[in-house]
């Protein structure tokens, strides 16, 4: 549950979307729609309901999972870092399918959800599933033609020797799970990396990345290779003492709905953590 005391009169939802930058205006939307939103110990579900000054706003915590976009067919969410988006032989019960899938069985018990996409343990942002196995193959099936734009911010150790710039290789993985760039392009798969800089000072730089390829860990072993490995990354970086994450967060995903055929996008604001080591970023 979180507390705010008003400091101005504004409207509700303006004042929600301030307080709650790590929200998507959907994810907010709900909020309300679910009926999380107290102002002066009232339940208050109007987005233009007009706050005045030392008003009190309680937001009540809700299943624990950031809704960024949902139909009958799909569920975005905005996944925590630090958390498996699906199970692994150690860990079952922890991950983002298991949230959703408890989401969407109280709603209705005879509901499903399958894995579209996935995003490693320890990155932050968008992740898709489908509530049909019909929906899951439409998507996965023509992935690669779907999918027209996918964003991260990194914050890495270092500065890029170029402002903007494409890092292109090819990847394999040892018997180790660790990925590698290989000359041979018959032992990997392409991976391309596009980079803008937004912000550096004289030892990290805040990137906005867009990938034109999907390969496992691929971000985080091209900044490794070129010596500016993503910040708090404890695989192919160094994990440093006082750094709480690994700072990369997938923040919009551009694709086309294979049943409309129409452009659909989703995106997140940037995490808390990064605008922490950024304040003056827009």
């Amino acid at each position: 549950m979180k507390k705010y005391i008003v400091k101005e009169n504004t409207i509700l939802f303006e004042f929600l979307k301030s307080n709650l930058s790590n929200l998507s205006k959907n994810s907010i939307k709900n909020l309300l729609h679910n009926n999380l939103v107290y102002v002066n110990d009232k339940c208050i579900t109007k987005y233009d309901y007009l706050l005045k000054l030392n008003d009190r706003v309680v937001i009540k915590k809700s299943n624990d999972i950031d809704i960024i976009y949902e139909d009958k067919n799909i569920i975005v969410i905005n996944k925590p870092c630090g958390l498996l988006t699906i199970s692994t032989d150690k860990e079952k019960v922890k991950t983002l399918y298991h949230l959703v899938y408890e989401y969407v069985k109280k709603i209705n018990k005879n509901n499903k959800i399958f894995i579209v996409h996935r995003l490693d343990k320890d990155t932050s942002g968008i992740v898709m599933f489908a509530k049909s196995e019909k929906i899951k193959n439409m998507y996965q099936d023509n992935w690669n033609e779907i999918v027209k734009e996918r964003r991260y911010y990194a914050i890495i150790n270092g500065k890029m020797n170029k402002k903007e710039g494409t890092i292109k290789s090819y990847l394999k993985e040892n018997n180790n799970h660790i990925v590698y760039s290989v000359k041979n392009k018959n032992e990997g798969k392409l991976a391309i990396t596009d980079y803008k800089v937004l912000k550096e000072n004289h030892n990290q730089s805040l990137l906005d990345i867009n990938i034109k390829t999907g390969r496992k860990n691929q971000i985080r072993v091209h900044m490794r290779e070129n010596n500016t490995p993503i910040l708090g990354d404890s695989k192919y970086g160094i994990k440093e003492k006082s750094t709480k994450r690994m700072y990369l967060h997938a923040y919009k995903l551009e694709l086309m709905d294979p049943i409309t055929k129409k452009i659909i996008i989703f995106e997140t604001g940037i995490p808390n953590e990064f605008n922490i080591l950024y304040k003056d970023l827009n």
